[in-house]
């Protein structure tokens, strides 16, 4: 595999990560528990190779899901999971007086967290790869103006967690 093929694919990994940490933190969200074995149970049963079936309902063959990056994935969940308390409160000042973290969709908590806690703890990615990428999580999971949302939360964040450095 060429140098510019392995990027591409370690960027497909980062992005499956991405996806896998937004649900992840959603079922902690949803029914709690230790963060160590829901990520367990993701990992081990989640991406493994599933049936496509027809419109009948008749099997056609085997859909190949690419794996996360799993080290990415734990970092941002247990990261999220540590630092929760200092998350929420950047995003409930990054959410203004219109909005509430706690009357959030979970789903859509979930995504800020993640692109919350990339933006504060891995410099090694850039702002606006961050930005870019959990508007992509959002627009996978929803049609209205959730994905504009986190553009525009993430993007305050940044400006002031990365010193106005888009990168």
């Amino acid at each position: 595999m060429s140098q510019a093929a392995a990027h591409r694919f370690d960027v497909k990994k980062r992005r499956a990560a991405r996806m896998a940490a937004a649900q992840t933190l959603y079922e902690l969200d949803m029914v709690g528990g230790d963060v160590d074995p829901v990520l367990r149970t993701y990992l081990d049963k989640r991406w493994s190779v599933i049936a496509l079936e027809d419109e009948d309902g008749d099997e056609v063959g085997e859909a190949e899901l690419l794996e996360p990056d799993q080290t990415f994935l734990i970092d941002v969940v247990r990261g999220v999971t540590a630092r929760k308390p200092e998350i929420d409160d950047m995003l409930d000042k990054a959410l203004g007086e219109k909005w509430d973290l706690g009357r959030l969709e979970v789903l859509m908590r979930s995504i800020l967290r993640a692109g919350a806690y990339e933006l504060l703890a891995r410099s090694d990615v850039p702002a606006k790869v961050v930005i870019n990428e959990y508007m992509d999580v959002a627009n996978a999971f929803f049609t209205e103006g959730e994905p504009k949302m986190v553009n525009g939360v993430l993007d305050r964040l940044a400006h002031i967690l990365r010193d106005g450095a888009m990168d």
